[in-house]
C-alpha cells in the first residue's frame, strides 16, 4: 500500500522553535518526526511513499537524500501550499488504483499500523475509509467523531467549544479505491480533506481507534510532551 504523508506546514503554532527546522523534521526522541514515520510504515510493509514540500523543502530534501527510505520516496514541491486535499488529488495517479494511506506527519504515532490495516480491510462494506481515532487531551482543539458499536463514524464535529466527547480524528487515514475514485469525479475543487471531504463522507467511515501513543506536536507544550521520558 502506497502512503501519502503531508509534510508541507508551516509550523506556525511551534515557532521559534520551526523558524530554522520545518515541523516534520523536529526532533523526538533524537529522532526527527519524518524519520519515525517511514521507519514505522516501512517495517508494517507499506511503501513506497509521496511526500509533500513547501517550508525549508530544501532540509526535506537532504534528510530524504541522506536516509536508509530514499529509494522509497518521491517528493513533490509545492510553490504555494493547495490544502490537504488539494495535494491529495493533484496526486491521484500516484495510488495506481490501488487503496492508499493518507497521514498528517506532525503526528508523534506509535499506533499499531498493521492493526489498522487489518481493520481497514474489515470494515463494513459501506464504509470507503478508515480514520485512526485517539483519546484526545484538548477535545475542542481536534475534529471529534461519534460512532455507533461498529465503529462507523455517524457524526463529525471539527474544532469546536464543546464538543460530545474526546475521540478524535488522527488526521491518517486508510482510503480506498473507491474513495480515491470519487474523490476525482466530486471532490475536485476540495481543498481541505477535514472540512471539506470528511462531513460528506460520515456514515461511510471506518474508526480504528489507537490507545498508544498519538501526540500533535504543534505547539511547544505538545512538543515537550512527545519528548518527554
Amino acid at each position: 500500500m502506497r502512503a501519502l504523508l503531508l509534510a508541507a506546514g508551516l509550523g506556525t503554532r511551534l515557532r521559534p522553535l520551526t523558524l530554522t527546522l520545518p515541523k516534520c523534521l523536529m526532533p523526538v526522541r533524537g529522532q526527527a518526526l519524518l524519520g519515525i514515520w517511514l521507519e514505522r510504515l516501512q517495517r508494517a510493509g507499506i511503501g513506497p511513499f509521496l511526500i509533500n514540500t513547501h517550508y525549508l523543502s530544501g532540509l526535506v530534501e537532504a534528510f530524504v537524500e541522506s536516509s536508509p527510505y530514499r529509494d522509497n520516496v518521491t517528493l513533490v514541491h509545492e510553490p504555494e501550499l493547495i490544502g490537504t486535499a488539494g495535494t491529495l488529488l493533484r496526486n491521484l495517479g500516484y495510488f495506481h488504483g490501488e487503496d492508499a494511506m493518507l497521514i498528517h506527519a506532525d503526528n508523534y504515532c506509535l499506533a499499531d499500523l498493521p492493526a489498522f490495516v487489518r481493520a481497514h480491510d474489515n470494515r463494513p462494506a459501506e464504509c470507503v475509509m478508515t480514520m485512526m481515532t485517539f483519546r484526545a487531551a484538548k477535545p475542542e482543539l481536534c475534529g471529534i467523531v461519534e460512532r455507533d458499536d461498529r465503529g462507523v463514524v455517524t457524526a463529525f464535529h471539527e474544532k469546536i467549544e464543546h464538543p460530545p466527547g474526546d475521540i478524535a480524528n488522527g488526521g491518517v487515514y486508510i482510503l480506498s479505491s473507491e474513495l480515491l475514485t470519487q474523490l476525482d469525479a466530486d471532490f475536485r475543487h476540495a481543498t481541505d480533506f477535514s472540512t471539506q471531504v470528511i462531513p460528506r463522507l460520515v456514515g461511510r467511515i471506518h474508526s480504528y481507534h489507537t490507545s498508544d501513543i498519538f501526540i500533535d506536536i504543534g505547539t511547544p507544550e505538545s512538543y515537550a510532551a512527545a519528548n518527554e521520558g
